[in-house]
C-alpha cells in the first residue's frame, strides 16, 4: 500500500482555489487527533498554513486544529478535501506540481508510556510526496478483476486446520474504494476462499469504535448468503488517541468492554486482544466470561513465544487461570528471510544493492529490534541518506519481520486459539518465499492445533496498489497450505 496521502486523481477544482482528494495513509481508520501536521506546495511555491482547510463528514477544521479531534474518526474509506485558498481556481484538465508532507502518529502503536499524567511516544508515520497531478472532479475508476478462477480442492473431515482469511489482507482495495464492504465478501465467495472470516475492527466498522445496528444487519445477511463462519474479531486499543495523554486504567477498559460487545453481536466467538496488562485483563475477565468470547494475544513479529514480555504475559495468564485467555499465533514472528515484497519497496525508495544487502544481515542478527533499527538508521544517515525517504519502512522493516524458529510455537501450542497465517508472497513454485509452510504446518499438526488458519497477505504494507491481487494470492495460499497438510497425511 503506498504510504502516500494523494494519488493521480487527488487534484479537484474547487472553488476556494484548489482542493487535494486525501486517502489515509495507514491501513485501518484513526481518529484525526493522529493528524499532526499537514504542508503543502504547489508548483514549487509553499502554502500558507492560513490558506489550508481541512474538510471531513461536513466539517471543516484549520491544520492547527486537527490534533485536538480526538472525537473524530477519519475512516478508511472517506476521502476528506484539504482546501487550498488561492485567488485563481484551478481549472479542469490543468496540471499542477503538488507537494504534500504529513505528520501522524499510530494511537494503538505505543513504543513508550507517558509519564507524571503526559502523553507517550507512539509509532510514526512520515509521508512526503511530490506528484505532477492533472485537475479532475471525480475518482479514477476501479480496474477489472480476475474472474475465472478454478474452484479449490473442497476441504475434507481429515484436514486438521479450517482456511478462511482475514479482510485485513484486501486493506489498500479497500482502502481505494474498490469495495465496499459488500462486494467484498462477494469476492471472496467467488474466489471459494472461507469459510472463517476475521476482521480488524477499525478498519472496516464506520461507526468505530461501535457496531451500528444497519452494519449487523448487514453482516449477518452476507454470511446467511455466502455461509461464512465468524472467526476472530481484531480489537485494537487506542491509547494515544488524546494528544495530550494517554488512555487511563478505566478509559482502556471502557474502551476493551464496547469492542468486547460488538464482537458478540456479530456473533465471533474470540476476540484478538492487543494489551494483557494484569489489572486490565483481571477487569475484562468478567465481561469475557458473560459474553462467552475467547480472548487472544497476539504473538507478532518481531517477538516470539518466548520474548520476554510475552513471557511476562504467560505469566499473567497462569495467575488468572481462565481457559478463556489465550494467543493468536502470526507467522511473521517465524521468518526465515525478508520479504521480497519489502525489499521491491525499499529499492523503490532508493535503496542501492549494497544498503539492501545491509539491511538483511542486520535483520539477521540477534540484536533487539530497537537495536537492528537504529544501526540500519546509522548505516544509512552515515551514507548521506535520509532515512525519512524510506517512511515507515525504516521502522516496519524490522518490526513486521521476526525471525524465531518456527518450532517455538509447540512451547504454548495448547494455548494457541487462533492463527493468523501471514505472508507475502506466493513464488512460481508455490511456495511462500521468506515462511516455510510447510514446517509451521507440521509443527501445528504434531502439536494437536485444530482451530482455524486465518490467512493474512501483509504485503499491502510495501506493495503498490494494483501490483498483485492479494484475494488471488489468498486463494494461492490456501492450496499451499492444503497440499502441505495432506502430504503430510500421506507421509
Amino acid at each position: 500500500m503506498p504510504n502516500g496521502l494523494i494519488q493521480d486523481d487527488s487534484l479537484r477544482v474547487h472553488p476556494d482555489g484548489l482542493a487535494l482528494s486525501l486517502t489515509l495513509p495507514w491501513y485501518r481508520s484513526l481518529w484525526l487527533s493522529s493528524v499532526g501536521a499537514l504542508r503543502v506546495s504547489v508548483d514549487g511555491v509553499d502554502v500558507d498554513q492560513g490558506d489550508l482547510a481541512f474538510e471531513l463528514g461536513g466539517s471543516r477544521y484549520g491544520i492547527d486544529q486537527l490534533p485536538a479531534q480526538s472525537e473524530v474518526l477519519w475512516y478508511l474509506q472517506e476521502h476528506p478535501q484539504l482546501i487550498v485558498r488561492r485567488v485563481e481556481p484551478v481549472a479542469l484538465g490543468e496540471t499542477h506540481d503538488i507537494g504534500i508532507v504529513g505528520e501522524l502518529r499510530l494511537p494503538y502503536m505505543q513504543i513508550a508510556p507517558g509519564q507524571d499524567g503526559g502523553p507517550g511516544m507512539y509509532v510514526p508515520n512520515f509521508v512526503r510526496q511530490s506528484l505532477t497531478l492533472t485537475a479532475t472532479d471525480r475518482d479514477a475508476p476501479a480496474p477489472a478483476l480476475v474472474g475465472d478462477v478454478a474452484p479449490p480442492p473442497p476441504a475434507t473431515e481429515e484436514d486438521p486446520f479450517q482456511l478462511g482469511l482475514t479482510l485485513y489482507s484486501a486493506s489498500a482495495e479497500f482502502r481505494a474504494g474498490w469495495y465496499d464492504f459488500d462486494g467484498l465478501l462477494s469476492r471472496v465467495a467467488e474466489l471459494g476462499i472461507g469459510p472463517g472470516i476475521e476482521i480488524v475492527a477499525s478498519q472496516v466498522l464506520p461507526t468505530y469504535p461501535h457496531v451500528s445496528d444497519d452494519f449487523e444487519r448487514s453482516w449477518r445477511a452476507a454470511f446467511d448468503k455466502y455461509g461464512f463462519d465468524a472467526s476472530s474479531f481484531g480489537a485494537n486499543l487506542d491509547m494515544g488517541r488524546r494528544r495530550d495523554r494517554d488512555m487511563t486504567p478505566d478509559e482502556e477498559f471502557e474502551f476493551s468492554e464496547l469492542m468486547f460487545r460488538g464482537a458478540k453481536k456479530l456473533g465471533f466467538p474470540l476476540v484478538r486482544i492487543q494489551s494483557a496488562k494484569p489489572d486490565l485483563l483481571r477487569r475484562l475477565l468478567p465481561i469475557a466470561e458473560e459474553l462467552d468470547l475467547k480472548l487472544a494475544y497476539e504473538i507478532h513479529a518481531p517477538m516470539g513465544p518466548n520474548a520476554p514480555a510475552v513471557l511476562k504475559v504467560r505469566e499473567t495468564y497462569a495467575d488468572l487461570d481462565s481457559p478463556l485467555l489465550g494467543f493468536v499465533a502470526d507467522f511473521s514472528s517465524t521468518m526465515h528471510a525478508m520479504s521480497p515484497t519489502l525489499l521491491r519497496a525499499v529499492r523503490r525508495a532508493g535503496l542501492d544493492d549494497d544498503a539492501v544487502d545491509r539491511l538483511q544481515s542486520i535483520w539477521a542478527t540477534d540484536a533487539s529490534m530497537q537495536e537492528r533499527q537504529q544501526e540500519f538508521i546509522g548505516y544509512l544517515n552515515g551514507r548521506g541518506f535520509d532515512p525519512g525517504r524510506l517512511g515507515s519502512f525504516a521502522h516496519l522493516a524490522f518490526n513486521m519481520h521476526g525471525h524465531v524458529a518456527p518450532r517455538e510455537w509447540a512451547d504454548i501450542m495448547p494455548q494457541i486459539l487462533h492463527v493468523h497465517a501471514k505472508f507475502y508472497d506466493i513464488d512460481d513454485s508455490g511456495q511462500e518465499p521468506a515462511i516455510d509452510y510447510p514446517e509451521l504446518v507440521r509443527v501445528f499438526v504434531e502439536g494437536g492445533y485444530r482451530g482455524y488458519w486465518s490467512s493474512e497477505w501483509e504485503g499491502h504494507a510495501f506493495a503498490e496498489l494494483g501490483e498483485v491481487d492479494p484475494l488471488l494470492l489468498v486463494r494461492r495460499q490456501h492450496d499451499l497450505i492444503r497440499s502441505s497438510m495432506r502430504q503430510l497425511q500421506s507421509a
